[in-house]
């Protein structure tokens, strides 16, 4: 029996873990009485799976659950410290367990997409054999971080974030029991549970966890009661536990939500990207980096001036650092947001760079060619170049392309912004050619 003292140094989130599968929240596409990966459960019948979803939505308590159902023996290790060798005595004990005991063996390993290629290469025999099964759990993108024969040797199940609402019914279930905080006699007010719902988005461990320091925080009545309210809450955990990985997918998320309210004039939107990613702590460097990007990429010569703002937000942030550089890059945002758009720059360097890349690598014309040397000018290096200074209005009618390519067109400036002056001035010195 654990000592009463001794479990409650086991985090709440590990002391009231779902022990069936109607205790899991969340994940009704999965787990509801109709749904084949229950149907596989509740017979019995195992086969390796990944468990794709965002922190503390069940990942580990689903795969404990199909454990206990399923009566495999289970073995859990994490990625970020298990290596090939520790597979091979997995392995070696689970082909005993299978020919001794006709027992199956669960491998679960979190943070899979940790694994390297070499170490996920190593499962293919053994998931293959079936000597274990495999349960992968991670938060990244299946597709981007785990190798093809791994993936089609497996399936991929995707699991929720939770909900608020989820998230009060596990904090509420975490008063009453007796392995949770039912021995504190605590009181939580419905608006600091609310308020642990929000700032934990979706994560059951944070939710929890937050829940426990409040309670464990109030000091008790002459009762022996606890009572969190709201201010209390706030006391205890002054910031929002905001969802994202500067390496993984919701940093790609986020830029990618950020560039395309961008795309389309939205400020509004386009601000609060920035904070989340900002707030979460990536670098402004970074963001910044992209804003630059963006200013020529989808708007160009519809306004210059794009990438003056963009570039000096930049300077800025690596001015006067941060947190006083948001506001900086928050100028730019809603400058680019609300500025003429035009990809016509973009669209004329992937043109131009097409046929830099697959036409014919054709030699400059002798007339561009520069002469500084006596027998340059002998080879006729600069013959017959027209100096444009030398003619009115600078305008001069001379080819500028290797023969292959003349007559191209990569530049089509539109009619927005600064280009619609652009586009008349093409339109005009096409115009005065004889």
């Amino acid at each position: 029996m654990v000592h009463k003292e001794a479990s409650r140094n086991v985090p709440l989130a590990e002391r009231i873990r779902p022990q069936t599968l109607n205790e899991i929240l969340g994940q009704d596409h999965l787990l509801a009485k109709d749904k084949p990966l229950r149907r596989m459960i509740e017979r019995g019948e195992l086969h390796s799976m990944i468990f794709w979803g965002p922190p503390g939505s069940g990942k580990t308590t689903l795969a404990l659950v199909i454990a206990t159902y399923t009566k495999a023996r289970f073995i859990q290790f994490s990625a970020v410290s298990a290596g090939v060798k520790d597979v091979r005595e997995v392995v070696k004990r689970a082909e005993y367990e299978r020919t001794m005991h006709n027992r199956q063996t669960i491998l679960f390993v979190d943070e899979i997409h940790r694994f390297n290629k070499a170490q996920q290469d190593a499962f293919l025999p053994h998931v293959e054999s079936g000597r274990i099964v495999l349960i992968g759990a991670t938060t990244e993108n299946p597709s981007f971080e785990l190798i093809a024969p791994l993936l089609s040797r497996t399936r991929v199940y995707t699991l929720k974030q939770l909900s608020p609402e989820n998230l009060k019914t596990l904090m509420k279930r975490a008063l009453k029991s007796v392995k949770g905080l039912a021995p504190f006699k605590s009181k939580v007010e419905d608006d600091a549970l609310d308020y642990f719902a929000l700032l934990s988005q979706g994560d059951a461990r944070a939710a929890l966890t937050a829940l426990e320091l409040a309670v464990t925080a109030a000091g008790p009545d002459k009762d022996g009661t606890r009572s969190v309210n709201l201010e209390l809450a706030r006391e205890v955990v002054q910031r929002k536990f905001l969802l994202y990985d500067k390496s993984g997918e919701q940093h790609y998320n986020l830029i990618s939500a950020l560039h395309k309210s961008l795309r389309d004039s939205d400020p509004d939107a386009a601000l609060y990207w920035l904070a989340r990613m900002l707030e979460a702590g990536e670098d402004p460097l970074y963001v910044a980096r992209r804003l630059i990007r963006f200013a020529s990429e989808d708007i160009g010569m519809a306004n210059p001036n794009a990438l003056v703002v963009a570039n000096a937000a930049k300077q800025a942030v690596e001015f006067i650092g941060m947190p006083e550089g948001n506001t900086a890059l928050a100028q730019a945002v809603i400058y680019l947001a609300l500025t003429q758009k035009s990809n016509a720059t973009y669209k004329a360097y992937e043109s131009a760079k097409k046929d830099a890349l697959e036409t014919e690598t054709q030699p400059v014309p002798l007339h561009l060619r520069n002469a500084p040397t006596r027998l340059m000018k002998e080879l006729d290096y600069g013959k017959g170049y027209k100096y444009a200074h030398d003619f009115p209005d600078a305008q001069v009618d001379q080819e500028h392309f290797p023969p292959g390519l003349k007559g191209r067109k990569y530049y089509i400036p539109t009619n927005r912004g600064f280009e619609a002056e652009l586009r008349k001035r093409l339109k005009d010195k096409k115009k005065n050619q004889p």
